[in-house]
């Protein structure tokens, strides 16, 4: 049974730091390009970046390249998200997603099998 377990959410301040992390198992963790989406308060998912199965390929939403940092390591089968210089506008609900399929655009949330549950960030201003 394929799991996606998110953490290292948190409330922090504009300006902080914070490292996401995303735990996997039930499946070929390094068969599977990873991504991390999020989700604002009354708004649609959102690409922030993905990776490819052994690390060497990695896509940015283009207003995150600065500020975000996706990284994975197989032999822990975890995926992370560095973010930095947070900004209030960062709010959201991120989740990170496993991508088996080798076609399809790496920013198209259709196109991921599995989705974790979720971690909150909340930057206050």
């Amino acid at each position: 049974q394929v799991q996606l377990v998110e953490s290292g959410g948190g409330l922090v301040q504009a300006g902080g730091s914070l490292r996401l992390s995303c735990a996997a198992s039930g499946f070929t963790f390094n068969d599977y390009a990873m991504g991390w989406f999020r989700q604002a308060p009354g708004k649609e998912h959102e690409f922030v970046a993905a990776i490819g199965c052994d690390g060497g390929s990695t896509y940015y939403a283009g207003s995150m390249k600065s500020r975000f940092t996706i990284s994975r390591d197989n032999t822990k089968k975890t995926l992370y998200l560095q973010i930095n210089s947070l900004e209030p506008e960062d709010t959201a609900v991120y989740y990170c997603a496993a991508k088996g399929r080798p076609s399809g655009r790496v920013d198209d949330r259709e196109k991921y099998d599995d989705w974790g549950q979720g971690t909150q960030v909340t930057v206050s201003s």
